[in-house]
């Protein structure tokens, strides 16, 4: 039935008309069509909630990973750093040097995670809902957002090693 009412004074005037039509017929419950569709994407909707949880945990733990890499990346080459900044390097260059070494690790990443997934399209290829195998829009969106995460996450300690004082850094070791 289709009704401009709400679904508990719809439902209440069907009972009533089954009521008056056969007073012996049980009427049980009755369900709005949003309901039964609800009702039959439920089990996907978790599926697809839980995955998305899951890839933001991953998309965390890249990130953590890639921030403690170039953390440790540039503490050690602290001394180097110093050196660069005594005989004339601007902070820019500092930070660009960092973000270099950060590009290059992660787009060795992204290389190796767009061949991964080349081939693992094929395993989970049933949870992938109007989405082709090798969407080349979802991997490039993919890809586009690591990319600006792991730039994001590259940048704080490359700002940190640009603000490197030449003599603390010479000291240091």
């Amino acid at each position: 039935m289709r009704s401009s009412l709400p679904a508990s004074a719809a439902a209440t005037q069907i009972r009533n008309a089954l009521h008056a039509i056969d007073p012996n017929l049980a009427v049980n419950e009755i369900k709005t069509m949003g309901d039964l569709v609800s009702e039959a994407s439920a089990r996907r909707r978790f599926q697809t909630s839980l995955l998305t949880v899951f890839a933001g945990i991953a998309l965390f733990l890249a990130l953590v990973g890639l921030y403690g890499l170039m953390a440790y990346s540039a503490s050690r080459r602290t001394r180097e750093v110093g050196i660069r900044m005594a005989l004339g390097a601007q902070r820019s260059d500092v930070l660009m040097l960092i973000l270099k070494k950060a590009a290059l690790l992660l787009g060795l990443g992204l290389v190796s995670g767009v061949v991964a997934c080349w081939f693992a399209t094929r395993a989970i290829g049933s949870f992938l809902y109007g989405v082709g195998q090798h969407d080349p829009m979802t991997i490039a969106s993919v890809c586009g957002v690591l990319a600006v995460c792991g730039m994001i996450a590259a940048l704080i300690p490359a700002r940190r090693a640009a603000s490197i004082d030449p003599m603390e850094a010479l000291r240091a070791e």
